[in-house]
């Protein structure tokens, strides 16, 4: 039988990247939406009830998993009170405001013996994934430097958005550089130090809208960027190695096809064309490789896919809740570094 959730929230979250994975997944039925302010979900759902209280919506005992996709300071609360009401719960990124309400949230979901994921997709992005494979299939030798960018250009606040006002866990630190954080610890797990710059550079903004973050390894050195001001993008990820380099433009088309309709699983999903494909230049046992390498197709599925199978204990849970944690103190070490104007070491 499938497993009925609740979807929490019907914002752009909801409405680009949640509901169309959960309705391409079969082992999931959503059942229920939570939207408080309007009825748009109905117009979107009409098979799906509609309900303004999330208290509804826990109470039914049909519902087993809660997705949880409103602003992010509510998102502890509404995942402890999902969980104290025995339910499954995905909460989307960034999991919490701070390591400690992280760390809650861990306790309550293992008190209950309920799954507790956060919603990071990009694992799944294409370009991350050749850069995995990439790493791992050692064409670069020895890594020396790992450098990825989330550049856009929006020189305008988005009036009335929350993600811009002055409010904690606001900011595109918390916004894409959770994703960024999460990409770095999947590779090469925690720093051993960290420094930080955080910058407001748009006029009028509010909060945070820049930030560049140097990570520290043993023999490794990695720098992750994000700004609203760059309108000429430069590479998405830079990989050097004692044996070469590999250079990647372009952004996974994932997010893209999902804003324009497309339904996940289709035909081509997640398939870059060519003209994005990373250039590899390198050198492995006297050889000499230099070209293109395809992308490998981007996956946004295979999260909700290991959510139902790890409900139903068929798998491993692929994005645990401690892993979530990690990138939220990394968050709070970022800070910390730039209040205190110095690298924080671990």
């Amino acid at each position: 039988m499938p497993i009925n959730l609740a979807l929490v929230g019907f914002g752009m979250a909801s409405q680009v990247f949640h509901a169309p994975l959960i309705m391409a997944e079969p082992r999931l039925n959503l059942h229920t939406i939570v939207q408080r302010s309007s009825q748009s979900a109905r117009t979107s759902y009409p098979h799906v009830q509609i309900v303004s209280d999330l208290a509804e919506a826990l109470a039914d005992p049909a519902i087993e998993l809660v997705v949880i996709a409103t602003p992010n300071q509510t998102h502890a609360d509404l995942a402890a009170q999902a969980l104290s009401a025995g339910k499954h719960v995905v909460v989307d990124k960034p999991f919490t405001l701070n390591s400690q309400q992280a760390d809650q949230l861990m306790s309550l979901a293992q008190q209950r013996q309920r799954v507790l994921s956060v919603f990071h997709n990009r694992r799944w992005d294409g370009d991350f994934l050749t850069a995995q494979a990439v790493i791992q299939a050692g064409w670069l030798g020895r890594l020396v430097s790992y450098e990825c960018h989330y550049d856009r250009y929006r020189p305008q606040l988005k009036q009335g958005a929350w993600r811009e006002q002055a409010s904690q866990g606001s900011g595109i630190l918390y916004d894409l550089g959770a994703h960024l954080i999460d990409q770095v610890l999947m590779l090469f797990g925690m720093p051993q130090s960290i420094t930080a710059q955080l910058a407001k550079q748009r006029e009028g903004a509010q909060t945070v809208d820049y930030f560049d973050l140097r990570l520290g390894y043993a023999e490794l050195h990695v720098t992750l960027k994000a700004g609203m001001l760059v309108r000429e993008l430069g590479p998405r990820f830079s990989l050097h190695g004692t044996n070469g380099s590999w250079i990647k433009y372009g952004i996974d088309p994932q997010e893209a096809a999902l804003k324009a309709g497309q339904a996940p699983n289709s035909p081509d999903w997640g398939q870059e064309p060519a003209t994005d494909w990373g250039i590899l230049n390198a050198e492995l046992n006297g050889l000499a490789l230099r070209g293109t390498v395809e992308t490998i197709a981007g996956k946004y599925p295979a999260y909700y896919q290991n959510v139902a199978q790890a409900i139903q204990g068929e798998a491993e849970l692929i994005v645990q809740a401690s892993q979530a944690q990690a990138v939220i103190r990394l968050i709070e070490l970022a800070e910390q570094s730039v209040a205190e104007q110095r690298t924080i070491t671990m």
